[in-house]
């Protein structure tokens, strides 16, 4: 099973050209660096969908937001039930 998780483009640090670009996303308060090449339209203030440290898609405000939100409730459900194996 794949998952992308909806981060905010913060900022571009790294641009070979306007295809090669490496940005700043947070993932609700957590920044990491993210190959934006996948989606060379993306813009800063944009949502992005991330797997695997590339940006794959971008993605409306009100979409990151209710994936955040489902995420959280799994993540709770997990620490809640350890034994879980979602392999």
């Amino acid at each position: 099973m794949c998952l992308a998780i909806p981060g905010k483009l913060q900022k571009i640090t790294s641009e070979l050209d306007e295809v090669f670009r490496i940005g700043n996303v947070s993932f609700d308060g957590i920044t990491k660096e993210v190959n934006l090449a996948l989606v060379p339209e993306a813009q800063v203030g944009d949502y992005v969908l991330v797997h695997v440290g590339a940006a794959i898609g971008i993605i409306d405000e009100d979409e990151a937001i209710k994936t955040m939100d489902a995420l959280k409730l799994m993540g709770e459900d997990l620490e809640l039930n350890p034994g879980n194996d979602l392999t």
